[in-house]
């Protein structure tokens, strides 16, 4: 038998690039939110968001945030 260097694929992370980001973060980082949206399925979508502070109500944001898209699907 032959020794074979097999790597085997990772699973995708699609916030790798923020969590970087934000682990060199210091005073003065500049703060951001990532909004991302993949499409599924047909109509299907899937939205993530990430890098909101604590004080905001994500209740209310997930409100607008469902509304805006199936407003957007409509068209």
């Amino acid at each position: 038998m032959s020794d074979l260097d097999v790597t085997l694929p990772s699973a995708f992370d699609p916030f790798a690039e923020a969590n970087a980001e934000d682990a060199g973060a210091g005073p003065g980082a500049k703060d951001y939110v990532h909004v991302r949206i993949q499409q599924r399925n047909g109509r299907k979508s899937l939205t993530t968001v990430q890098g909101l502070k604590k004080e905001f109500s994500y209740n209310k944001i997930l409100k607008d945030l469902k509304r805006r898209n199936s407003a957007a699907m409509a068209q």
